[in-house]
């Protein structure tokens, strides 16, 4: 096998940083709101509320959130909060019924919003109070010392959006299209005039269950374009199907019809970026998503996810965005980019504080543990984003990946952990877990219309490892295995560990080179690099092996020394995951050695005692 041996300098990690950044890690733990609280095993494919149950608001007692705290999170998303289409009748609080037809699954989609100003119904004790009970959350959430996140999708809502809680002045979409055109700049939709929608062919809808509204037909006259830019009047079964793209200035041939950032705005604060905006006409459907982020924001919402943020210009995010910054200065701003090119535009234009670090060190870790990749590519990731690490948030497992337990990626919860070392510490990026990742869930459920291997977003469903730890609402651990109090016990101490650690907000340097070419006994999938801050110095290495244990001489190069500014002499390495590891580093004639030991799938993060 050949391996790279890239020359990467030091990076000055804690130099760039977005505004009003703390120097602390940050850690997001994501839940999926509808599944957390579920107590239910039967795990029917298909199964109603009544078969498979389903979690609600209250279930994030006291208890849960403090023991969520308590593992070393910062943040938590609440994933599926907005009220979506789904396949249940709520006639009786005033809820039309969805169609079937367009809607996937039956708990449906939390990303095909249908009213920006009201919550999940599914989520709430009693449905007709459910806002007061998501206020509550919010609550109960800072109260334990957790700031928030909720979703926004500004690029597509539900075929059948219905704001009937819309504040006082703020119109439905769509309510003033002109749908005799394709394009307007005003308009909320792109439309096919004089055309009927015609629902996509593929799989039955429910299963093939009896549904008064599953016909065949969907009354959308004139047919609007689908959420993933689809121009037809039937989707493929492929394409967003139950959701409609949102018009925001963007002609059909892809130029702009608003006002664009003058040169140099890259550089410029999210103070400046508000005034810009002031006296300038843009479109309406900007102004609409404006208002949903600021009515949420004022209800004490941190920070919002926002799904799919590259289809939406960065004008838009630079309006939007800046507008929440004036109200909230430390609002959390996490958007899901997957093109590289223009990572920087989203962060320095649109003001965005964190992106997905998906497409590169995400999908490098995956190549790795499935045998696809060498580690040594990791020190060329963090060198090309040298100047937006702090934005690139690190995760291995959310809504829409396979589970890192799962066969499909690392085959364990074990496999996965020298993953989520590299994962924690090689950046200052934020980290982000996703519930029951911790105990090491590997989504083996055929929900129904969710696929095993991701945990359904679509179904009701239960999440069996998670189920364990909440011990039917005790959250106390008691029905895991020896195994899995093991596997949360490691992130629990990785977690706080990074919480605290000045050195994982410092400079970091690959120190893979020098190994690779001159270390014996160094494998093929072992990779080190350091960390530090002036008062703090750290040697991470990690073995990707799960079936090789591997022993060599880690080098410290001089340049590494002479920056720690380190004598000749021997000073002690102590492992900060367990503390039950120590080592010697001795430096001679200006360059390092220690001698490590590192077992299948192990990691360590060595301080170095001055």
């Amino acid at each position: 096998m050949l391996f790279s041996a890239c020359k990467t300098k030091d990076l000055k990690m804690s130099e760039v940083k977005q505004e009003n950044s703390k120097e602390q890690k940050v850690v997001v733990y994501q839940v999926f709101t509808r599944l957390f609280g579920n107590k239910n095993k039967t795990n029917k494919p298909w199964g109603t509320i009544e078969e498979n149950g389903v979690g609600k608001f209250n279930d994030f007692t006291d208890k849960a959130l403090h023991e969520i705290k308590d593992l070393g999170v910062t943040h938590i998303w609440y994933t599926g909060v907005p009220h979506h289409a789904l396949v249940r009748d709520y006639t009786a609080y005033g809820i039309s019924n969805d169609d079937p037809e367009v809607v996937k699954g039956r708990a449906g989609s939390p990303y095909a919003v249908k009213d920006y100003y009201n919550v999940n119904p599914d989520l709430a004790v009693n449905p007709a109070n459910r806002l007061q009970e998501f206020e509550d959350l919010i609550a109960r959430t800072h109260k334990a010392g957790l700031k928030l996140l909720i979703d926004i999708v500004p690029n597509h809502i539900a075929r059948k959006y219905e704001g009937k809680n819309n504040p006082e002045g703020v119109k439905d979409f769509g309510a003033d299209d002109d749908i005799t055109v394709e394009y307007k700049r005003d308009n909320n939709f792109y439309y096919i005039p004089n055309s009927h929608f015609e629902i996509p062919e593929g799989d039955i809808p429910l299963n093939g269950e009896k549904n008064a509204l599953v016909d065949g037909v969907f009354d959308e006259n004139p047919a609007k374009w689908t959420g993933n830019g689809s121009r037809k009047v039937k989707p493929d079964q492929n394409d967003w199907y139950e959701t409609v793209k949102v018009n925001y200035g963007v002609r059909p041939d892809g130029t702009k019809d608003f006002p664009e950032l003058p040169a140099g705005f890259d550089q410029k604060s999210y103070k400046e970026h508000f005034a810009f905006w002031q006296d300038k006409d843009v479109p309406d459907s900007w102004k609409k998503f404006k208002s949903i982020a600021l009515y949420w924001t004022a209800k004490g919402v941190d920070g919002f996810r926002y799904d799919m943020a590259e289809m939406v210009p960065y004008e838009f995010w630079s309006y939007m965005n800046s507008a929440v910054k004036m109200k909230n200065p430390d609002a959390f701003l996490l958007a899901e980019v997957y093109n590289p090119n223009e990572y920087r535009n989203y962060i320095r234009l649109g003001k965005m504080d964190y992106l997905y670090d998906k497409v590169e060190t995400y999908d490098k870790l995956k190549d790795i543990i499935r045998g696809k990749s060498s580690p040594d590519g990791l020190s060329d990731i963090q060198k090309g984003m040298e100047d937006i690490e702090h934005h690139m948030l690190h995760f291995l497992d959310n809504h829409d990946e396979q589970r890192l337990a799962s066969p499909e990626f690392a085959g364990t919860p074990e496999r996965g952990k020298p993953l989520m070392v590299v994962s924690t510490t090689l950046s200052t990026s934020p980290t982000m877990v996703y519930f029951g990742q911790e105990v090491g869930e590997a989504g083996n459920e055929n929900a129904g219309f969710g696929t095993r291997s991701r945990t359904s977003i679509f179904d009701y469903i239960g999440v069996p490892s998670h189920q364990k730890w909440m011990n039917e609402g005790k959250f106390d651990g008691g029905q895991l295995s020896d195994s899995e109090k093991a596997l949360r016990d490691f992130y629990k101490r990785l977690l706080n560990f990074s919480l605290k650690s000045s050195a994982l907000m410092g400079s970091f340097q690959e120190i893979q080179s020098v190994n690779r070419q001159n270390t014996a006994g160094y494998d093929e999938l072992i990779y080190s690099y350091v960390r530090w801050s002036e008062n703090q110095k750290l040697i991470v290495t990690a073995n990707f092996s799960s079936e090789k244990t591997s022993e060599f001489d880690l080098k410290i190069p001089a340049d590494v020394i002479s920056k720690w500014n380190f004598k000749d002499g021997e000073y002690q390495l102590t492992d900060q995951l367990y503390k039950t590891t120590s080592v010697k580093l001795i430096v001679k004639n200006g360059e390092g050695s220690a001698r490590i030991k590192i077992l299948p799938s192990e990691s360590f993060i060595f301080e170095l005692k001055i």
